[in-house]
């Protein structure tokens, strides 16, 4: 068997579709289709119950791809080693980038690294951090960029900086007058808050120790935007919270809104994450010194207490 039959083998298993898997291998599906038969029969084993839709891996299925994900990433590693011998930076390279990050942070430095290095292909999807922890894990992501602490044992991180919270009060808010606020200024039930699924979400629940005290009144809303929440703020349906960054774009007139907390300022950690095979390392490090770069200027604050991104029961 190749390492070409493995890594279809791999698409299949990913996708659990043999079109949709032919298709990302740029192949067609009974090229796709024969080579993983030619795998099959060469084992003597069926890898994939093709009886049940999507289609599913056998239980012996499970365990060759669980090895062929370690055959892969070995053999992808001599590529890799072969790069960083030459210093070579260039190739594909998947990044996965939290929502909350994503519109702040990728125009900082984008433009920087695609220059300074112009062979690199940088794929970027924005995906919630469980999916980032998955395609991490499943070899679908090279790296990214998420809140920590994880302590996921497969995922490496390595902090890029730390980032503030920052309240946003309206005008009509008895806090509004406060030049800065405490964390026993806030309170749960008139939070807005992003919905399900962010990480700073839970960033802000943790702050507050957690959602239980969030009372049933007649308003309640989670959303999956801040200028949604600041829209909302104005309307006097509450406060909310937002990392530091993402104030520096608002209008003057929402400047005057803002109020910093006192120290130790309440801060997410932001880190560059990626697999402990480290393959593609001469990349990761080209893109966190090129982040690191760009970041210094902006995020100033040293005394802050770091708050968990995982939700907490």
């Amino acid at each position: 068997m190749t390492i070409t039959q493995l890594q279809y083998v791999l698409a299949v298993a990913e996708h659990k579709n043999f079109t949709l898997a032919a298709e990302k291998c740029f192949v067609t599906q009974p090229t796709l289709s024969m080579q993983i038969q030619k795998v099959e029969e060469e084992l003597g084993i069926q890898i994939f119950d093709r009886t049940k839709k999507p289609i599913q891996l056998t239980e012996i299925g499970q365990k060759i791809v669980n090895q062929a994900k370690n055959i892969v990433i070995e053999a992808d590693r001599i590529q890799d080693i072969v790069h960083q011998q030459k210093g070579f930076i260039g190739g594909e390279f998947r990044l996965g980038i939290i929502p909350t990050v994503m519109p702040t942070l990728l125009p900082m430095f984008l433009t920087n690294f695609i220059k300074k290095y112009p062979k690199v292909k940088l794929i970027i999807e924005e995906l919630h951090t469980d999916d980032i922890i998955f395609k991490l894990n499943n070899g679908n992501l090279d790296a990214a960029i998420a809140a920590t602490p994880l302590m996921e044992k497969k995922i490496k991180e390595i902090v890029l900086y730390y980032e503030p919270f920052v309240a946003y009060i309206p005008e009509n808010h008895n806090h509004f007058n406060k030049k800065e606020i405490t964390i026993d200024d806030l309170n749960i039930n008139e939070l807005l808050l992003l919905q399900d699924g962010h990480c700073f979400r839970d960033n802000i629940l943790n702050l507050c120790k957690n959602d239980a005290d969030r009372e049933n009144t007649h308003f309640q809303l989670e959303s999956g935007s801040f200028e949604t929440l600041i829209k909302l703020a104005d309307e006097g349906l509450g406060t909310t919270l937002l990392p530091y960054l993402h104030t520096l774009d608002l209008k003057e007139k929402d400047q005057l809104k803002l109020r910093h907390f006192s120290e130790p300022k309440p801060a997410r950690e932001v880190s560059l994450i990626y697999p402990k095979s480290e393959l593609k390392i001469h990349m990761i490090d080209a893109l966190r010194a090129t982040i690191t770069g760009v970041i210094k200027g902006a995020i100033v604050f040293h005394n802050v207490q770091i708050i968990s991104p995982k939700p907490t029961k």
